[in-house]
């Protein structure tokens, strides 16, 4: 039976115990608003350990000023009704109090408004998604250490959508030597090849059929890879071009190894990602390709 926890101290215990039992346990990272696409994570957690535990819980600290933190969907009682025909032993939900406690010294509050220690991203935060939301990823590091230190699980999955936060956790738990595994989940798409976002559910009926342009931006560089970097961008800007209703943030190919550009001249395996707003609704995609 699938339980909630919601303290640091609960979530220990139960995995303490749950350990005792010589069980493997398998961590799902969300923010909640659960769709299709967790739930892949859930079941391929399921796959590869004895037990899995989701944790529910929106970052502040990965939101800046005037994005959506406050209208981002809070809606516990319907992911955990989401999560009950899946093989999910716990759930933590842990309040904001909790896992950032308020230091007793005003010294300890940053001028921005953070708690305490940070996790550094470093410099490929700053590009692509870290360019248009600075600090992003200083939060996204921080709560993911946090998690895996409170957790400490054998496992912890990721979703391929979120291709840069990956790289960045991955590059975080290599250069920190934090002893666990880390799934990377493919991408699950509506239909029409829309990836699956929670926030998907800002835009209208219309407007999704507007961000099928973004899929179809990245096959359309896909089948031009051969060609080379410069074609399949082309490819794609010309996809995005016909489709008004979409305003592109950016669309880069990138090295999977470093997450930087590459060069004119690059041949064999890259990704190709982008980002782009829908009405105000922002959304991201990416995809592998191979150049030629």
């Amino acid at each position: 039976m699938m339980r909630v926890v919601e303290t640091i101290s609960q979530v220990r215990d139960w995995v303490a115990e749950t350990r005792a039992a010589g069980a493997r346990v398998a961590l799902v990272p969300t923010m909640g608003a659960l769709h299709a696409g967790h739930l892949a994570l859930v079941e391929r957690a399921g796959a590869v350990a004895d037990v899995t535990i989701v944790s529910i819980f929106v970052n502040p600290l990965q939101f800046g000023p005037g994005e959506d933190l406050e209208r981002y969907p809070r809606m516990l009682d319907a992911d955990l009704r989401t999560l009950a025909p899946f093989p999910v032993s716990a759930v933590f939900a842990p309040s904001v109090e909790d896992l950032y406690p308020v230091r007793s010294h005003p010294a300890d509050e940053s001028p921005s408004g953070g708690r305490g220690t940070r996790v550094t991203a470093g410099h490929v935060a700053t590009l692509f998604e870290g360019a248009t939301r600075p600090g992003h990823f200083d939060g996204v590091l921080t709560v993911v250490s946090k998690l895996l230190n409170i957790v400490r699980p054998d496992v912890v999955l990721f979703g391929q959508k979120d291709a840069q936060q990956v790289f960045l956790v991955k590059r975080m738990m290599a250069d920190l030597n934090v002893p666990v595994t880390v799934e990377v989940v493919p991408i699950v798409r509506e239909d029409g090849g829309l990836a699956l976002s929670s926030r998907n559910r800002y835009l209208s009926a219309q407007q999704k059929q507007s961000a099928v342009a973004l899929s179809a931006s990245l096959a359309a560089a896909a089948a031009s890879a051969p060609a080379g970097r410069d074609e399949a961008l082309a490819a794609a800007q010309q996809v995005l071009g016909a489709a008004p209703a979409v305003r592109l943030d950016y669309f880069a190919i990138v090295d999977p190894d470093t997450f930087l550009p590459v060069a004119a001249d690059h041949r064999g395996l890259a990704l190709a990602v982008l980002a782009a707003y829908v009405g105000t609704t922002r959304l991201i995609d990416n995809r592998l390709i191979t150049l030629g």
